[in-house]
């Protein structure tokens, strides 16, 4: 009996083997971790500023279709938001927001010799808004904005011999980028493109038509705010490595100009236009949430300044530079999100024109460069960015000896991707 039942305990456990050796468990991997989305909807509140430039483009159907574009300026203001977002399951974001600003965009004329002087200024306005975005990280969102425009002009001489005011109706598009700071405060980066209608202070004798490139960044309280939202797994992102990028923009180029050594001057010659660029750069990200790297870039543009008069044309285009910078940034409120600033030498060729061609100059001058940024990543290769930049380049003279003397800078934006090479 006892042989027997060993026997059975035997064959048992050699058949328990042989199953268990043909038996395939299946591993489970473990599922992604997930945080909440940032809860965009509710009503908020902004307050900030930021720089704008101004391009009136003067014509005259009288005067042989004389026109100039433009006659421009650059300034800053101060800016108060309030909007109201709603945020849908798929991670979309459709908002409604109006801002209020007051400052200064304009140019100015002098004439020391004459004692007179002339000064445009838009002074304050509103824009009335909607906007659409997408969350592409748990706390940042990117987005186009649209809508209404309204803007105050005024114009002074002194000695007082020419006053005037208007107010302008147009329309503004843009694109921004908000992020998530803590439960309630984010702070947002917007361009915007305003559009105003015609204003003629002399009748047929002068159209005015003005446009406005400005930059806006706001601290926003948001009364709702929380990472309360739809679960997403967090893109894990090292700043750390060799990028390249590609980026679209536009912006307005100044030429403040002088004549007879100073005798008198315009603040200044202006020009608007588009742009592209790539390129290379490398990052390194301390422990400390700190990122520090370069950035190398060439970039080609349309930016011009153009004036015609019965036949005869004129214009001076900045076509292409290239920059060396330096820039350092700091992860807030998302690892995956980087707010920067970036600076450093650039050069940019310049090309004066005209039709006949008895006009023919151009000339390189060398600048320097100081800009503002925000850059979110997609996945661990992919960043996208919205940026500012202010240039000044050295002076030239035509060779005139001082006669004739322009000072460049410009206000540029980009919207652009970049890809992690490793």
């Amino acid at each position: 009996m006892k042989r027997t039942l060993a026997g059975f305990a035997a064959a048992l456990a050699l058949t328990s083997s042989a199953y268990a050796a043909d038996l395939v468990v299946p591993v489970v991997e473990p599922a992604p971790v997930g945080v909440n989305m940032y809860n965009w909807t509710g009503f908020y509140v902004g307050l900030g500023g930021g720089t704008s430039n101004s391009v009136a483009e003067l014509g005259s159907p009288v005067l042989g279709n004389a026109s100039l574009n433009g006659i421009g300026g650059w300034g800053v203001f101060g800016e108060a938001t309030v909007g109201y977002d709603y945020m849908f399951q798929n991670r979309m974001v459709l908002g409604v927001y109006g801002t209020a600003r007051y400052g200064y965009s304009g140019p100015k004329l002098d004439v020391p010799a004459l004692g007179f002087s002339a000064e445009a200024t838009a002074d304050y306005g509103f824009d009335a808004l909607a906007r659409l975005g997408y969350a592409v990280t748990p706390g940042t969102l990117a987005y186009v904005l649209g809508g209404y425009s309204w803007q105050h002009f005024d114009l002074s001489t002194s000695p007082n011999v020419l006053s005037s005011d208007w107010d302008s109706n147009g329309w503004v598009v843009g694109v921004g980028v908000e992020t998530v700071l803590n439960n309630k405060f984010t702070i947002k980066s917007e361009y915007r493109y305003n559009q105003y209608g015609t204003y003629s202070p002399m009748g047929p004798l002068l159209n005015v038509d003005t446009s406005m490139h400005s930059f806006h960044t706001s601290l926003v309280y948001r009364f709702n705010g929380g990472y309360t939202g739809p679960a997403m797994t967090p893109v894990e992102f090292d700043w750390s490595g060799v990028k390249i990028g590609a980026a679209f923009g536009g912006g307005v180029l100044n030429h403040d100009t002088s004549v007879l050594g100073g005798a008198a001057s315009l603040d200044s010659l202006a020009g608007q236009g588009v742009l592209g660029d790539v390129t290379l750069g490398y990052d390194y990200q301390f422990a400390n949430n700190v990122v520090a790297g370069v950035v190398l870039g060439a970039r080609y543009t349309s930016i011009s300044s153009d004036a015609g008069v019965a036949g005869f044309s004129g214009s001076v285009d900045a076509d292409y530079g290239f920059d060396a910078m330096l820039r350092l940034g700091y992860t807030f409120g998302s690892p995956s999100t980087l707010a920067y600033v970036i600076g450093g030498y650039s050069y940019q060729h310049f090309d004066l024109s005209s039709t006949p061609n008895v006009l023919s100059y151009d000339w390189g001058a060398s600048g320097a460069t100081l800009g503002t940024g925000l850059e979110a990543a997609f996945n661990d290769r992919l960043t996208g960015f919205l940026e500012y930049r202010y240039t000044w380049y050295e002076s030239e003279d035509f060779g005139s000896g001082g006669l004739v003397e322009v000072n460049p800078s410009d206000h540029t934006f980009r919207v652009g991707l970049k890809y992690k090479l490793f």
